[in-house]
């Protein structure tokens, strides 16, 4: 007896959407999603497609028609709700853009809420193009099957999002010094507060100058932590706290 295909079809495109999905609304894709469909996945009238539109989940999705410049599909099966998302912003200083790339594409794919972008006083970069920063997010979410998108914010100086900060939200300092200083571990720390809202604060090439790291630990919500006995690179930093604080999260 033949097997029973597998549904939706592992090899089925995944695409983030912009409109609210419903049983039976029809979907238009255009520009480079399009051409992605079109010309790399050569999806044909009745193939289908995983549809995610970061509110109601994930969706497969019949394609009705291909034309030339876009293509049409009807929404039929909704396959999973909106994941939970542990409620962790990431606030890492500005890099080179291969690195702050990588920066946004791994924090996607380890599960962040929120990437809060800050310019320090040693950055090397002081702008970031958040339309190129969504597609890099979009397309990592597509990647690794969440039906979630992180939220970015416009870069920010740290006193700007110091003074602006919440009190319930724990914020988490890693900085080379940190160790020196009385920083707790990190998974410690984390595993001590997993079910507080908090974010991790993460600095530049050349690390925090000595008057932002009096700034931030004379912050009421901070909280120094220490990744090791190594320096770490700006981007291995990022992805290393958040790899600990999922692990503590019990969401890997």
């Amino acid at each position: 007896m033949p097997a029973t295909p597998a549904w939706p079809p592992k090899s089925a495109p995944r695409l983030f959407v912009v409109q609210p999905l419903t049983a039976g609304s029809v979907v238009r894709i255009e520009g480079n999603p399009a051409h992605y469909l079109t010309r790399v996945m050569r999806a044909a009238p009745g193939d289908i497609v995983i549809l995610c539109d970061d509110i109601t989940g994930e969706w497969a999705a019949r394609v009705s028609n291909v034309g030339k410049r876009d293509v049409t599909l009807e929404v039929v099966d909704h396959l999973r709700p909106r994941e939970a998302v542990p409620d962790l912003w990431l606030c890492p200083a500005l890099l080179k853009k291969d690195r702050f790339d990588l920066v946004l594409e791994k924090a996607t794919e380890l599960g962040a809420a929120r990437i809060a972008p800050l310019v320090t006083r040693r950055c090397v970069a002081d702008k970031l193009n958040l339309d190129r920063a969504r597609t890099i997010t979009t397309e990592a979410a597509e990647q690794c099957a969440r039906t979630a998108l992180p939220q970015i914010a416009e870069p920010v100086k740290l006193e700007a999002l110091l003074a602006g900060w919440a009190e319930n939200r724990r914020l988490f300092f890693a900085d080379e010094n940190a160790r020196e200083e009385g920083g707790e571990p990190a998974a410690a720390a984390f595993s001590a507060h997993k079910r507080s809202p908090a974010a991790i604060l993460i600095g530049p090439e050349g690390g925090f100058d000595d008057a932002e790291r009096a700034a931030i630990r004379s912050h009421p919500s901070a909280h120094a932590i220490t990744l090791g006995p190594r320096i770490l690179r700006g981007e291995t930093a990022a992805i290393a706290v958040l790899s600990v604080w999922m692990a503590s999260a019990g969401d890997w």
